[in-house]
Order: C-alpha cells, then structure tokens, then sequence
C-alpha cells in the first residue's frame, strides 16, 4: 500500500489501513493513557419521581464490594477502582480504550434528601442510587395569646 492510501484512509474512516498502523495507533493511545494519573470519571442519569431522586451508572469490571457511596443531605460521592487482570504487552494492542484504575464522580443534588434512608443496589453492571426526598417543611401559623 502506498503512504497516501494509508493516510487517506485514516484520515477518512479512523481505522488504520495496515495492521504496522494499528500498532502504532494503539502505542501512541495506550502511552497516552498510562502518562495520565487522574481518576476515572463515571456517566450518570439523575432523575426524580414524586419520592425520591434517583441515580444510575454503569459501572462494568467491578463487583459491589469495590463501589464506596458516601451521601450527605446535599451531595453524593461514588469511588472505586476497575482492576486489569490480564497482562497485555503495549506493543499489542490494537485498541485500548477501557479505562482501568481509580474514578470517582460526586453529584449535587437538586434538592435536600434523607441520607439515613438512601438504598444503593447494583445489577447486571448498573449501580442505582435511590434517595429519598426530604418532606417539605409546611408553614404553620400560631395565635399569639396576650
């Protein structure tokens, strides 16, 4: 193949034309990734239903014993680590694209919860939260005696 087929072909569809260019595609990914020491950032979906608010994430390659929730009336952190268990050279790879290591993502809620009655369960590599809502205050008012 010649240099400008490869380069067009790259350019155009992002795959590499010849498996040397994958390598180096994959190399030049993976030195990327190792050079960075920050966390993981996870994807959320916060809704609401009358009740409660409710978090959800996919959280694969891990089990919930490696998943720390803390929840305060305002905020809720989640933090873990995937860990790679299979030993790849590098130099092998063709794509590395799965973020292994520590993350974390901390939310605000939009309102106030009760953080001593949240549930957190975790199936089929979905970790949900569900917080209940706090019971808004209602005004009362008081006769004021002489």
């Amino acid at each position: 193949m010649s240099d400008f087929f490869e380069e067009q072909f790259e350019k155009e569809s992002n795959y590499p034309a010849s498996e040397e260019a994958g390598l180096a595609m994959a190399n030049n990914s993976a030195k990327l990734k190792h050079a960075d020491d920050e966390e993981g950032h996870l994807t959320v979906d916060v809704y609401q239903t009358d009740d409660e608010i409710v978090i959800q994430s996919t959280i694969a390659g891990v089990t919930a014993d490696d998943i720390d929730v803390s929840i305060t009336n305002e905020m809720v952190t989640i933090k873990g680590s995937r860990k790679h268990e299979e030993k790849v050279k590098e130099s092998n790879y063709y794509y590395q694209e799965l973020y292994w290591g520590a993350f974390s993502r901390s939310i605000i809620l939009p309102e106030e919860i009760d953080a001593d009655n949240a549930r957190a369960s975790m199936k089929n590599g979905v970790l949900t939260l569900r917080l209940p809502k706090l019971a808004k205050s209602k005004t009362k008012k008081i006769r004021v005696s002489n």
